[in-house]
């Protein structure tokens, strides 16, 4: 199974969640100022990243680019074949498989053909 966790980049964590939370009727899984995950149900809604934290390239600065504020994060089945699955198609991977202490999953970093960032989880 594959699926779509969508993170944007935002001024204040607490405040987006408030935000969609009362709008959506969401709840915060994660809580803290630099990122939340907000859920219905078992299923993740939304993520919300501080802009500037954690050194992703596309989170770094509030300023126009290319995906800029926008991390497509895939959670997969099999983490070892949808590497091997970049390797073959020659993608642009930044980083190898690692563990994310924030998500507490094993995961992998790539560009797309277009340069938005991608991160691969288990």
């Amino acid at each position: 199974m594959t699926r779509l966790e969508t993170i944007i980049a935002v001024k204040s964590v607490p405040k987006s969640a408030a935000f969609y939370q009362k709008l959506l009727g969401c709840r915060g899984e994660h809580g803290g100022e630099t990122f939340e995950i907000l859920t219905s149900g078992k299923t993740v809604v939304l993520c919300l990243h501080k802009w500037g934290e954690h050194e992703h390239p596309t989170m770094l600065k509030a300023e126009k680019e290319m995906g800029n504020g926008l991390i497509l994060f895939f959670r997969v089945g099999n983490l070892n074949e949808a590497l091997e699955n970049a390797k073959k198609l020659k993608a642009n991977i930044e980083k190898e498989i690692h563990y994310n202490e924030n998500s507490q999953k094993n995961q992998f970093t790539l560009r797309d053909l277009d340069g938005y960032y991608l991160i691969i989880s288990a």
